[in-house]
This record gives C-alpha cells, structure tokens and sequence, in this order.
C-alpha cells in the first residue's frame, strides 16, 4: 500500500477574475524509499504538486491520502503536527534563517517538536557531519556558498527523520557543479535511509540520476517511468 496516494487530484487559483487550472485530474502514488523527479517547464503545475504532497497546500478537489490519511479532512493542526513528523522541505532559496548558525538553523526543526537542547544539538551535529560541514557548523549563511547552504537546508531537513523529503527546485540556485553534487547527495541519503525523495526540477541534466521520473505538462502526468537503476 503506498503511504501517498492521489486520486483525481485538481487545483485551482484564482486570478483576479479567471480561474487557472495548476492540476488536472492527478493519479499518483509514492512508494517508501523511492527517488523521484517530477519535471517539466515552469508553470506546469511542479511546485504546486510538492505543496500539495508536503500538506502545504489543500486540493480543490480529489483524494490525497498519507500513510492511510484523508489529508482533506486533517486540521491545521493535525497537518502541522504531520509535516513536523513525517516530512521534510527544501527549497530552491533555501530558507535559512540568517541571524542562526549553521548548527541552529538545523536544529530549529527539532527545537519546535520539544526536543532538548542536548538531543537536538547532538543530532543536528550528526546530520551536518554527514553533509560534510562540520568544519561550517558555527558559520551563518552568509557565511557559506550556495551549494553549502543548500547542504544545510537539506540536513535540516533530515534530522526529524522524515519518511519523505520534498524538495522544490533545490537546485535552481546552483551552477551545474553543485546541482549534481546536491542530487548526488539526496540519492545517498535515499540509499543510506531509505528516505523517500520528491524533487522538482526543469533542468533535464538531472534525470539521469533517478529512479523514476514524472513528467507534468500543463498540469497533467503526461509520462510516469521508472528507470534503470544504473546510477548507483
């Protein structure tokens, strides 16, 4: 049984006086441990379906089930109380919080769920270690290139133990160099952990470092495939 599910999935916004279509009639299923890109050309409808996934976003219509979970009918609370449990988030400007370290911004997400500071600090250093920035674990942003920030923010990601990762556009701000070696990163932390990972992406370099790839266009799955596992 996949621990998300989506079934006739649309979304709709509105602007202004037109209603625009970002999903249409989405059928999906993840599976644990997967790795996935789910690309296409800008507004086809890529970060709407990341949100709608990481319980950011609510469908217009449809089903979207987490681990056996109508996520229609979940409180605020109760999909905050999800994402803080069972998912993780990347994001494309990384989102560090700039007057914290390193070593804080990765322990904020364990901070909110109650953990002690010992226990967080313990496990942020750990999950930073394996990005390979120990040596940065004091450092802010500011601090720190592109391609460690984003090391950063996917540490934080990491370190509640997610069951998925969503990661939106992670390597927009990258250049190539540090595009593949921030995928290369996520696919070990996939093989290490088992961790599910969802990314979106435009750049077509990168897919050959899947194992499945979804292809949105105009909001619709117009190609789901899984690959070869000759990446590895």
């Amino acid at each position: 049984m996949p621990f998300l599910s989506m079934k006739k999935i649309w979304k709709y916004y509105q602007l202004g006086e037109t209603r625009i279509a970002a999903l249409r009639g989405v059928d999906l299923d993840l599976e644990e441990g997967e790795f996935v890109a789910v690309w296409g050309p800008s507004g086809c409808g890529k970060s709407t379906l990341c949100n709608l996934m990481g319980m950011i976003d609510t469908p217009s219509s449809g089903e979207l089930q987490f681990l056996g979970r109508e996520g229609v009918s979940l409180t605020d609370d109760e999909k905050s109380e999800l994402r803080n449990h069972s998912i993780g988030f990347v994001f494309q400007s990384f989102n560090l919080i700039p007057v914290l370290s390193a070593l804080e911004n990765v322990m904020l997400p364990l901070q909110i769920k109650g953990t002690s500071s010992t226990i967080a600090r313990k496990k942020a250093e750990e999950s930073l270690e394996e990005m390979d920035l120990g040596e940065h674990i004091h450092h802010r942003p500011h601090k720190l290139s592109g391609g460690q920030q984003q090391r950063v923010a996917i540490a934080r990601a990491l370190v509640n133990d997610p069951m998925i990762v969503i990661a939106d556009e992670p390597t927009a701000n990258l250049d190539s160099e540090n595009a593949r070696r921030i995928i290369d990163l996520m696919r070990t932390m996939n093989g290490r952990k088992n961790t599910t990972f969802v990314f979106s992406t435009h750049d077509r370099r990168l897919l050959d470092r899947v194992k499945r790839q979804i292809h949105l266009q105009d909001g619709v799955i117009v190609e789901d495939r899984m690959l070869a596992d000759e990446a590895s």
